[in-house]
């Protein structure tokens, strides 16, 4: 069924980009969702189809069409996967490291929702053929825990409570270098692509979205340190660009920090060794149940590879 979508541009939003208007408006549509309508002509601003980038001036009324999902294509594939809890609104599930979260290029398969295209009797149409149910994402070698929505209904409400923050905790441990200058603080940037590289997100002087992280150092260990990161806010790669930013990348992050043959000081105990993931755990996550307005609280232990560090690190540097 066509769902269409008109709305008015308020005059506060002069100078907005298409694309961001649309993100804000339609809480239930990822940018990137968004973007692929609008090059598919399902924009108008008028009567005139526009472009990602095209200024809002206000007043203007954007029509939106979202045409009928095509046939999902995907292959449901029986992996192992923790379910922390599912009804029939939604499904949370524990991600393992190494796992992308949607098929994209180069990952067509092996991907959380081919898993639960196994495991869940339906998932939500919002996010498009390859990403439904889809609400928030983590990095292929982020492990912990996500909501998935099952209906469009779901989907919108868990959007909108993400693209707010007011209702979200999300907290991630992760093993560091070094040790933060202050025990515990909040960064404070404005985060987008990296002017040169824009494979990878940088803190920017001008331009970005603001993004806020709070960390506190739970425990040091050799040169390395155990950190909880809280967001106030969700953007791309947030922990691991605010982390460096503190001079204390990820363990592992080859992207944003060091090597992955990381050295474990010196003597008969010592060595390298060669990581196949970076240390960043979502290990929990907060919201509002989309249905019954239930606050839902879900807590999951680090993965044993940050215990297995952490011993090697003592072992090594006494």
């Amino acid at each position: 069924m066509v769902k269409i979508h008109r709305l008015t541009v308020p005059p506060g939003r002069t100078g907005e980009r298409l694309d961001r208007f649309l993100s804000g408006a339609l809480p239930g549509f990822s940018r990137s969702r968004i973007q692929q309508l609008i090059g598919e002509g399902k924009v108008l601003v008028g009567a005139a189809a526009a472009r990602a980038s095209t200024r809002m001036k206000g007043n203007e009324v954007v029509t939106v069409t979202v045409p009928p999902l095509r046939p999902l294509d995907l292959v449901p594939e029986d992996r192992p996967l923790r379910i922390l809890f599912q009804d029939e609104h939604l499904i949370v599930v524990e991600k393992p490291s190494g796992m992308v979260v949607h098929p994209a290029p180069g990952h067509p398969g092996g991907t959380l929702v081919n898993v639960l295209l196994s495991r869940a009797d339906r998932l939500s149409g919002i996010g498009g053929v390859a990403r439904p149910g889809i609400v928030h994402r983590l990095d292929r070698e982020t492990s912990g825990i996500l909501v998935v929505a099952k209906t469009d209904e779901a989907h919108a409400n868990l959007s909108a409570q993400f693209a707010s923050h007011r209702t979200v905790d999300r907290r991630y441990h992760g093993i560091v270098w070094g040790r933060p200058e202050r025990a515990s603080g909040s960064v404070l940037t404005q985060v987008g692509r990296h002017p040169v590289h824009r494979k990878k997100m940088a803190v920017l002087g001008k331009g970005g979205r603001k993004a806020v992280t709070h960390y506190r150092c739970i425990e040091s260990f050799g040169p390395f340190s155990l950190v909880e990161f809280r967001l106030e806010t969700g953007r791309t790669h947030q922990v691991r660009v605010h982390s460096a930013s503190l001079s204390c990348p990820i363990v592992g992050d080859d992207v944003y920090g060091r090597s992955r043959k990381v050295p474990l000081g010196k003597g008969p105990s010592g060595g390298t060794v060669t990581l196949d993931r970076f240390f960043l755990h979502a290990f929990h996550l907060g919201f509002v149940h989309p249905a019954t307005a239930e606050r839902m609280e879900f807590t999951v232990p680090d993965p044993p590879e940050f215990a297995a560090f952490r011993a090697a690190v003592l072992e090594a540097y006494g």
